[in-house]
């Protein structure tokens, strides 16, 4: 990573061999909303096959650093490069290219409430692709398999769902394209203990098995613990510090020592 904070080279899983190919460069991105700055010459990178963590306190921007990686919200300047293409100078046919190989999970799922599940993974499929409605059905049934979905209720309307449920769905809509780089904002938030150990387990396997690079914005000090490879903290409207949690931990900074060495912190390392 560009701000070089002496963080270890990413691996592809947590025993896998270093592998420092970069699916995701951002350089001094800024962006500013309402006359307020709130990223300023951030640099950040996702390399193939890591889990990455985005944390940081309310309002520092996270979401809004996703928003601009994916085109969602308008940047002041700076570069964002996503699998080698530059993603702010290209033409739009190209960036659909690459928007296609992009998976996207936003915090409270933001399924279509008109559509049942099975009809909401099957919408990039529609979008995107030309196959026939059978082969979406069983495309977009394998996906929500895929993520444990139970098969019984591929018909309901994302009303009848659980918290638990809505982020599977969620999940395997972000799939239905193949993606190679998934995007995760808040992926655990407003589930109970079991059901975010189960979901960050379903992350870090899909991972493995789907040869995914994840870019993942939580609060979850579990998850951290749990699944992620490296970790970049958020503060100041820059990446503070980044590396692995035993980098962040070494930090100095107030805020670092805060939430990564306060009672909570505490309790869920230990755990």
């Amino acid at each position: 990573m560009a701000s070089g904070n002496g963080s270890s080279p990413p691996t592809n899983g947590r025993n896998g061999a270093a592998k420092r190919e970069i699916v995701l460069k951002v350089r001094q991105l800024t962006v500013a909303m309402g006359g307020k700055t709130i990223l300023d010459k951030l640099d950040l990178d996702l390399f193939r096959g890591e889990i990455l963590s985005i944390v940081g306190g309310s309002g520092t921007g996270k979401s809004v650093l996703l928003r601009a990686i994916l085109g969602l919200v308008p940047i002041r300047s700076g570069s964002i490069e996503i699998l080698g293409l530059d993603y702010m100078t290209a033409e739009p046919a190209e960036r659909l290219r690459v928007d296609r190989r992009l998976g996207v999970l936003f915090q409270h799922g933001a399924l279509f409430s008109s559509l049942t599940v099975l009809e909401n993974v099957q919408l990039p499929m529609r979008e995107h692709l030309r196959l026939s409605p059978r082969l979406m059905a069983e495309l977009a049934t394998l996906k929500l398999s895929l993520v444990g979905f139970p098969a019984d209720a591929v018909n309901k309307m994302p009303s009848e769902l659980s918290g638990g449920m809505t982020k599977r769905a969620s999940l395997a809509r972000a799939l239905a394209l193949d993606p190679e780089i998934l995007f995760l904002d808040e992926p655990t938030s407003g589930l109970d203990p079991i059901g975010a150990g189960e979901f960050d387990e379903l992350i870090e396997t899909l991972r493995d098995t789907l040869g995914l690079s994840v870019i993942m914005i939580t609060h979850d000090l579990d998850s951290l613990h749990r699944v992620c490879d490296r970790i970049a903290v958020l503060a100041e409207r820059h990446v503070l510090v980044e590396g692995s949690l035993d980098v962040v931990l070494a930090n100095e900074h107030p805020w670092v020592k805060s939430y990564f060495q306060g009672p909570r912190a505490r309790a869920a390392l230990k755990g």
